[in-house]
């Protein structure tokens, strides 16, 4: 049985599971989920997520979901995405799906100081290792390769290049081969 991947590789969660399986050479299929046309709030998808629900919450309708035979995950972050995502959703994503952008969000300073605060943290991080957890580069960096390769085309560069260590650290991560065969998928959808 072959894995399978529900998701857009406009998903920044979606991304990071694509790039870790490519990553380690794994055999999957990947079914696409129409984020555009509302697929993932659709009753299918939503009950692939009940699917992965043993009990409450009720299913999230967002992407990934994972399916390695009886092993059925769905896929969410916690620190750096809340802080990313949603500046990711305004400069990036909308423009690419013909939806404007929301200056008000962007303007809004506590996502950008959220932001900040995360930055600030892996400043520190970094300081005492090459990467966020050891001196190798594990799932705690390729979590964050989605939404950091969008970013850098926009304001929030800045906040990266603020910080010295995360900018090498950025810089240092965001070559992996794995994440361009990603890349030329994303471009092709």
């Amino acid at each position: 049985m072959v894995m399978k991947v529900h998701g857009s590789v406009f998903s920044a969660p979606t991304m990071r599971v694509l790039i870790a399986l490519h990553e380690k050479d794994l055999e999957f299929e990947f079914v696409f989920v129409d984020l555009r046309a509302g697929e993932h709030k659709k009753e299918h998808f939503l009950a692939l997520n009940l699917s992965l629900h043993h009990r409450p919450p009720p299913p999230f309708g967002q992407v990934p979901a994972f399916e390695d035979g009886d092993l059925k995950l769905l896929v969410e972050a916690h620190q750096f995405d809340p802080a990313a995502s949603k500046l990711h959703w305004e400069l990036v994503y909308k423009s690419k799906i013909g939806m404007a952008t929301d200056a008000a969000v962007v303007k809004d300073a506590d996502k950008e100081a959220n932001l900040a605060k995360v930055l600030d943290i892996y400043e520190a991080r970094l300081s005492q290792s090459k990467y966020l957890s050891c001196d190798c580069f594990t799932l705690a960096d390729l979590h964050h390769l989605s939404a950091l390769t969008s970013l850098m085309g926009t304001l929030v560069k800045k906040l990266l290049d603020a910080r010295p260590k995360v900018s090498a650290w950025v810089a240092d991560i965001v070559t992996p081969p794995a994440l361009a065969k990603v890349l030329t998928m994303r471009n092709q959808q």
